[in-house]
């Protein structure tokens, strides 16, 4: 199967040449290390940044440089930076062409809860809700089950939805999936991965 570092270069190959892209925290953070050679891509963060490069060398990190997730990060020769409002007007605004989001939990029909849990500390919810209803294509990078061996695909959330019917496509350390009419469609396996070992793996329904 997948680790992170080969999730997120799988998610890096869902990058479009001349695109504008959002990143959100977790396994995504990484996708910038993994940009194919030739794809030219602008990565946004809510937090006022237009133009990110990948995370820097230990020791030359700048604490004024972070992402939305308060990681340092590096900023790139058009790099902009912006107030918070001008942020959001652009995903609001339908400016972003990609989110690629972690998540806790995805229903079969696309449904996103990548949040919160109940009963546990949450800092809020972030740029999610308007990140997943105001880009263009929303692409989900999570490991296939949680720390207990519980499927995170299945057929409806059970945490507070983030957005209803939103979710793309599915990256996990089994395979990739799509979201298609009757539940999801498997895509790709991870390397080493059967197609028996992620249907058993997944409760959500996998329609052929």
């Amino acid at each position: 199967m997948w680790d992170r570092n080969q999730m997120a270069a799988r998610a890096a190959m869902e990058l479009e040449d001349g695109t504008y892209v959002n990143l959100g925290i977790g396994i995504p953070t990484l996708v910038p290390n993994f940009i194919p050679e030739g794809v030219t891509v602008t990565l946004q963060s809510e937090n006022g940044m237009l133009g990110m490069g990948p995370f820097p060398i230990a020791g030359e990190e700048d604490a004024d440089l972070i992402n939305a997730g308060k990681q340092t990060i590096t900023e790139v020769a058009e790099t902009a930076y912006f107030d918070s409002a001008t942020s959001f007007g652009m995903i609001r605004g339908g400016k972003i062409a990609m989110a690629i989001l972690g998540a806790m939990e995805v229903a079969q029909n696309g449904d996103l809860a990548n949040w919160m849990i109940p009963g546990k500390l949450v800092k809020g919810m972030g740029g999610a809700m308007d990140l997943v209803a105001g880009v263009g294509r929303v692409v989900v990078v999570m490991d296939h089950t949680n720390k207990h061996g519980v499927s995170k695909l299945i057929p409806a959330c059970t945490l507070p939805l983030t957005g209803k019917g939103v979710v793309d496509r599915v990256i996990t350390n089994l395979g990739v999936l799509d979201v298609v009419e009757g539940g999801l469609k498997i895509v790709e396996l991870a390397e080493g991965v059967t197609e028996d070992e992620l249907r058993s793996a997944t409760e959500a329904t996998i329609v052929d």
